[in-house]
């Protein structure tokens, strides 16, 4: 069983979504169930047979996230003295520079990773390139978009 890294928001999050999936979403898709299952015939019932489905999308979310949990390994970076370099967890400020934008992005697990919320995976073209590398250094990543140039300006245990 491996070892999934997440950050503390991440795992906060998951535990979050399972208790709303557990105590909220199942109780009403079971009260869906029945209600269709009320309306007799159950081959012809779409509306029983779309609940079924979405109870079975519901427990196989639940099922993923108590995976997650029983495999995370909480990576908590207030908590390491930050000496500049990009780790998992930490927050890295960029400049592109070939459009001169800055851009801010964090390291997160799998599960966490949202680029509107510039948060990317670690595994990620760019997470991997970042990875390793110090505060100051110029970084040339190779992406399916092509290759990116940045600076790194700045990198925060936050």
């Amino acid at each position: 069983m491996n070892k999934e890294p997440i950050t503390v928001n991440g795992l906060k999050n998951l535990k979050e979504e399972l208790v709303f999936l557990k105590e909220k979403k199942r109780p009403e898709i079971v009260a869906a169930i029945a209600e269709a299952r009320s309306h007799g015939d159950l081959k012809e019932n779409a509306e029983y047979h779309a609940a079924k489905e979405q109870q079975s999308h519901n427990e196989g979310r639940i099922q993923q996230i108590e995976d997650l949990i029983a495999r995370a390994n909480v990576i908590d970076v207030t908590k390491i003295s930050n000496d500049g370099k990009v780790i998992f967890g930490s927050t890295v400020f960029l400049q592109n520079l070939d459009t001169n934008e800055n851009i801010e992005y964090k390291l997160v697990g799998k599960d966490e990773a949202d680029l509107k919320k510039k948060l990317i995976f670690f595994q990620s073209p760019i997470g991997k390139g970042l990875i390793g590398k110090n505060k100051n250094d110029l970084v040339e990543i190779s992406t399916p978009a092509g290759i990116k140039n940045f600076e790194i300006i700045d990198v925060k245990y936050i």
